[in-house]
């Protein structure tokens, strides 16, 4: 059995947020990262305690094939696309940060903006090459497909890129 990699602590961080505690549903729960030695190798364990009902966690990932250099934050991976966050749970989370930047507040703004656009930019690594959407395969979560059934059009290349450039537009003129 292969483990799935986490590329990035922040990508590993993002996870867990969609995956919340399986007994009350909370994400609050603060994580501890250690290596260790699994049959397949070296891997990341995560352990944390659910804030809210106590319930111990526990996550497993692969380590990346070479270091990804941390461009500043967020940092959620390299060139391949993610193995743990589907395209179409990439595009919830570029939505949903996107429609909650904060108008009082630049900083908090540029830090939403900029995930949004760390998202939309992971969505584009799972298109081939030359492709111009993003193939089926890329979905294998039930949030991820439902995004894509709600608007299956959101996933050519092009349309991605006008997102993101757009939100890039927005980060710069705050």
């Amino acid at each position: 059995m292969t483990l799935p990699v986490a590329r990035t602590r922040d990508e590993a961080h993002l996870y867990f947020d969609l995956h919340p505690c399986e007994r009350c549903g909370s994400v609050e729960t603060p994580w501890e990262h250690a290596l260790v030695a699994v049959p397949e190798g070296l891997a990341a364990r995560y352990t944390g305690t659910c804030s809210d009902c106590g319930a111990e966690r526990s996550h497993l990932f692969g380590l990346p094939e070479r270091e990804v250099s941390s461009g500043g934050f967020p940092t959620f991976g390299g060139p391949e696309p993610s193995q743990i966050v589907d395209a179409g749970q990439w595009l919830w989370v570029a939505d949903l940060t996107a429609a909650n930047i904060p108008a009082d507040d630049p900083a908090a703004a540029r830090q939403a903006l900029a995930i949004a656009i760390a998202a939309m930019e992971e969505i584009v690594k799972f298109a081939p090459p030359g492709g111009d959407r993003v193939p089926e395969n890329a979905f294998w979560t039930e949030l991820g497909r439902q995004v894509r059934a709600a608007e299956p059009g959101r996933f050519r290349v092009d349309r991605l890129l006008v997102v993101r450039d757009t939100y890039r537009r927005l980060a710069d003129a705050r």
